[in-house]
């Protein structure tokens, strides 16, 4: 390991996971080396909820769904006769958990219906702005994190190409992905909802609507993979079963492959959860992780800070 190398990942303490990661990035980049990847063949996949910024005790566009949510009741009382618009008002995770998916995925689509992309856009940037974690008492935004924002750079400065291929809504990654990792809005793969093209005063916008177009998690992630980069990656990192996919889809294929997971297991700096954590759980990851050939990353141990100071 160069002193290149650990000043650019200087948030990741000296071990295992740290090692492996450098001594992988040597060898596909070594030209003339057996292992070596062309550029355009270094893709690095990466979850977002979770793998690069907070996520516990619900991912932050939930957070943002709830306060829409809570003013479209405000406006329409009638909704909270729907069980998962009252179980967002009355934030009461077990009722959501109990509910069929598109149900629960209806009052998020209800806060954007009818919405241009930019509007939804400046929507979602004015919410960020102020909003704030219920328990670490600092703005969303804050909750990247650092040795995560570091392992981005140090692929991208090796010739990498990083995407995020997220289970959260695309629009509302795509506002802050760019600020807080480096990472394009054209990189960014996410959940969608169906579009149309409308035209006002003379120009043309893009509308959302209520209606589900793919929900990227689990299997959809590869297939979304498949059509929006259309190369399998050589590098993931997530941190839950809905990853899972996307990293064994990953390190299937050809020549050196690489993935890993951040385990949660810091309650002192963030939070420990792993297979109970309803809305994002780590099951099955967990226990065949050494089978699947999946690193491990322990926020508690590989990582020497967890946000920006």
């Amino acid at each position: 390991m160069t002193s290149s190398d650990v000043e650019c990942m200087e948030c990741w303490n000296d071990g295992p996971p740290k090692e492996a990661i450098v001594d992988f990035v040597e060898r596909v980049t070594r030209e003339g080396g057996p292992d070596y990847v062309p550029p355009a063949e270094r893709i690095a996949a990466f979850d977002n909820d979770g793998t690069l910024w907070c996520e516990f005790p619900m991912q932050v566009q939930v957070f943002f769904a709830l306060a829409e949510v809570k003013r479209l009741a405000a406006q329409d009382p009638s909704l909270l006769q729907k069980p998962a618009f009252k179980a967002m008002v009355d934030g009461d995770l077990k009722a959501l958990a109990s509910l069929p998916k598109k149900e629960v995925f209806e009052p998020a689509f209800a806060t954007h219906a009818g919405m241009t992309v930019e509007e939804f856009h400046e929507n979602a940037q004015r919410w960020l702005a102020q909003a704030k974690h219920p328990t670490l008492k600092q703005p969303f935004t804050q909750g990247a994190y650092l040795p995560q924002c570091e392992l981005l750079t140090y692929l991208r400065v090796n010739g990498f190409k990083t995407y995020i291929v997220t289970g959260g809504g695309v629009e509302f990654v795509r506002v802050v992905a760019e600020e807080l990792y480096g990472i394009p809005p054209e990189q960014v793969i996410g959940s969608s909802t169906k579009m149309k093209l409308d035209t006002v005063d003379g120009k043309t916008v893009l509308r959302k609507l209520p209606e589900l177009a793919s929900f990227d998690d689990r299997d959809e992630k590869v297939v979304n993979i498949a059509l929006h980069i259309g190369r399998r990656p050589i590098f993931a990192f997530g941190n839950s079963d809905g990853d899972l996919a996307m990293i064994r889809y990953t390190l299937g294929g050809d020549g050196p492959r690489m993935a890993w997971y951040l385990h949660h297991d810091d309650a002192e700096r963030e939070f420990a959860y792993d297979r109970d954590f309803k809305l994002s759980p780590l099951r099955e990851g967990l226990d065949r992780a050494a089978e699947y050939g999946i690193g491990m990353v322990s926020m508690k141990n590989d990582w020497r800070e967890v946000f920006a100071r």
